[in-house]
């Protein structure tokens, strides 16, 4: 069992959010990226569209979801998924952090993913 731990100390202001970006590491061969995400209270992450798949995973507390001029809440237990090229915020309207998690990939990233494994299967 190998562990990486969140450091809430370091989080990285982007995309209007406080992250951590917790991608695969040299031992973890896995097909998708992510990361810990903290949206404060009063704040939303930037509006956005990529051509990578994604998935929120709703940790804690509540906020509202934004997606082609629909919002709708977004609380503990959620998981939402965005096809590629679907715009996309979270907004907190809450006194309290929101906390999610982020999983994005695509082909490339799961060819990679299959290069790696057939190497290791070798």
């Amino acid at each position: 069992m190998l562990t990486k731990q969140l450091d809430r100390d370091a989080l990285t202001h982007e995309n209007g959010l406080d992250a951590q970006r917790l991608l695969p590491w040299p031992e973890l061969n896995a097909p998708f990226e992510g990361s810990w995400c903290v949206i404060r209270p009063g704040t939303a992450s930037t509006a956005h569209a990529h051509h990578e798949y994604e998935i929120f995973i709703a940790v804690a507390g509540s906020a509202v979801l934004e997606s082609e001029g629909i919002r709708t809440p977004f609380v503990t237990g959620d998981i939402v998924h965005f096809t590629p090229g679907v715009e996309h915020r979270v907004i907190n309207e809450s006194d309290a952090d929101f906390e999610m998690y982020s999983v994005w990939w695509d082909l490339d990233m799961t060819q990679r993913f299959a290069a790696r494994h057939q190497g290791v299967q070798a």
